[in-house]
C-alpha cells in the first residue's frame, strides 16, 4: 500500500469519514455476540473477526490456550518497522436480561447503542479495526506498521488470554494501547499508570468455650478483627514514599478524580496505601467461642512504590498481634509510563484534537492488561472514548464515541512515529 497521504502522514478524512457506518455497524455485531465471562466463551466473535480482517487482506493468525477462549492477532505493515499495537479484549462481565431495559445482546435507541460491552469494550475495538480499515480503503501504508491484538478472559483476569500472548513471546511491539474506555462525567482521560496490590490471607486462633461462659475461652474473631485494625490504623495513616516521575500523575489523577471522589479523598487514595477487609469468617454457632478465624484483605498501592518494604511493614505488625498470622500473600507491583512519553503525548494529542477537550493523564485506581503489558516492557496506556456505563445494567455507547475513537485510532500511527522522530 503506498496511495497517498495528507500532509498529517494519515488516511485521507474522506477516508476516514467513509467508516463511520462501518464501524458503527461493525459495534453492533460484536455486542451480538454473546461473551459473558464466565464461561468467557469467544471463538465465534473471533472467528467472524478473522474473516473480516483476512478480507481486508491483513495477514491473521489465532492463539489458544484454551479452544472456547481464542486470541487473535493481525498485522498491516507500515512504512517502518516499528510496531504500534492497538489491542482490545471481546469477553464482557456478566448480565441478567429481566434488568435490562434494552437488549443486552445489541439495540440502537436514537444516537446510542445498547448492549453489554457496548463502551467496555467492543465499541472502541470496532473503531480500532474501522481505523486499519480506513488505511487499507485509501491505500495508504500506515508510518508505522500496525499489530491488532484481539484478546479473551480479560475481565476476569483469566490464563486464557493476555498472559498467554506474553507467555508465549507472541506480543512484540514498541507501544500499545489498550482501547478501555477512559472517561467519566464528561471527562475525557488517557491512563498512564495502575496500582499496585497486595493481597492477604490472615488467619487467627483462640480457644473454644461455650458461649454462656465466654470468659474462659479466646475468640479467634476478636483477635482477627483487632489485627485488621491495627494494620489499617498503624500502615493506613503512613504516607508513602512516592517516586518522584510518579507525582505529576498523581497530581492529574487528583484533578480528575475530584469532582466523583472528592479532592481530599483522592489524593489519600495515592498518597496512603488503601485497605479494604473483603472477607471474613470463622465460628461454627452463635453459642460458641470461635477457635479459629480468617479474613481476606486487600492492600493497594501506587505506582513506583516499593512493594517489598510495605509488605515487611505488614508484616511487622501482624507479628505483633497474639494468635494472628498471615496464611497466604501474593502481590502485584504497580506499573507506570512517563507523563510525558512519546507515546503517552501521541495519544493524548491527539484526543485532545479530536475532542476539543483536556486529556487528563492519569492512573488508574485498579489494575489490568497494561500492567502486564508494561511489565514486559512494552510502554502502554489505556484510552477509549465511552459512556459511564461500564459493567452497568442498560450499558451503552453513542455514535459520537464511535466516530472519535475512529478518528483518534485513524491519527494515532502517524502521531506516534512523529513523537518518536520518524
Amino acid at each position: 500500500m503506498d496511495g497517498p497521504q495528507d500532509a498529517s502522514g494519515r488516511p485521507p478524512s474522506s477516508a476516514i469519514e467513509a467508516q463511520r457506518e462501518s464501524v458503527a455497524g461493525l459495534a453492533e455485531r460484536l455486542v451480538g455476540f454473546d461473551t459473558q465471562n464466565p464461561p468467557g466463551e469467544t471463538a465465534d466473535l473471533v472467528d467472524f473477526l478473522a474473516d473480516y480482517l483476512a478480507n481486508l487482506g491483513l495477514a491473521v493468525d489465532r492463539y489458544a490456550t484454551d479452544p472456547a477462549k481464542p486470541n487473535l492477532q493481525a498485522i498491516l505493515p507500515g512504512e517502518s518497522d516499528r510496531v504500534l499495537c492497538l489491542q482490545g479484549h471481546v469477553d464482557t462481565v456478566t448480565y441478567d436480561a429481566g434488568d435490562w431495559t434494552f437488549d443486552p445482546l445489541g439495540e440502537w435507541d436514537g444516537d446510542r447503542l445498547y448492549g453489554r460491552g457496548a463502551t467496555d469494550m467492543k465499541g472502541p475495538l470496532a473503531a480500532m479495526v474501522g481505523a486499519i480499515e480506513a488505511h487499507v480503503a485509501a491505500d495508504v501504508a500506515p508510518p508505522v506498521t500496525l499489530h491488532l491484538c484481539v484478546v479473551s478472559d480479560e475481565e476476569t483476569g483469566g490464563n486464557a488470554g493476555l498472559s498467554a500472548l506474553v507467555s508465549a513471546d507472541r506480543v512484540d511491539a514498541d507501544a500499545c494501547v489498550i482501547g478501555e474506555t477512559t472517561c467519566e462525567a464528561g471527562r475525557h482521560s488517557v491512563t498512564i499508570a495502575d496500582r499496585g496490590s497486595i493481597w492477604l490471607v490472615i488467619e487467627a486462633t483462640g480457644e473454644a468455650a461455650h458461649g454462656s461462659r465466654p470468659m474462659v475461652g479466646t475468640n479467634a474473631i476478636d483477635r482477627l478483627y483487632e489485627g485488621i485494625t491495627k494494620l489499617r490504623s498503624a500502615l493506613g495513616s503512613r504516607p508513602l514514599e512516592l517516586d518522584p516521575a510518579v507525582e505529576p500523575i498523581v497530581e492529574e489523577s487528583v484533578e480528575y478524580y475530584a469532582p466523583t471522589l472528592g479532592a481530599e479523598a483522592t489524593r489519600a487514595l495515592f498518597e496512603f496505601p488503601t485497605i479494604n477487609l473483603g472477607t471474613i469468617a470463622g465460628g461454627d454457632a452463635v453459642n460458641t467461642v470461635p477457635a479459629h478465624a480468617r479474613a481476606e484483605v486487600d492492600v493497594r498501592l501506587t505506582a513506583g512504590v516499593d512493594t517489598s518494604a510495605v509488605l515487611a511493614s505488614i508484616r511487622d505488625c501482624v507479628d505483633d498481634c497474639p494468635g494472628v498470622e498471615i496464611a497466604e500473600v501474593s502481590w502485584s507491583v504497580g506499573s507506570y509510563e512517563p507523563i510525558d512519553s512519546p507515546l503517552v503525548d501521541a495519544v493524548a494529542g491527539v484526543a485532545a484534537e479530536v475532542t476539543g477537550d483536556r486529556i487528563y493523564r492519569r492512573s488508574a485506581t485498579g489494575g489490568g492488561d497494561a500492567k502486564a503489558l508494561r511489565r514486559e516492557g512494552v510502554p502502554t496506556v489505556e484510552f477509549g472514548l465511552g459512556t459511564d456505563t461500564v459493567h452497568a445494567v442498560d450499558e451503552y455507547t453513542t455514535r459520537a464515541a464511535l466516530e472519535g475513537n475512529l478518528d483518534v485510532f485513524a491519527r494515532l500511527p502517524a502521531a506516534f512515529a512523529r513523537e518518536q522522530g520518524e
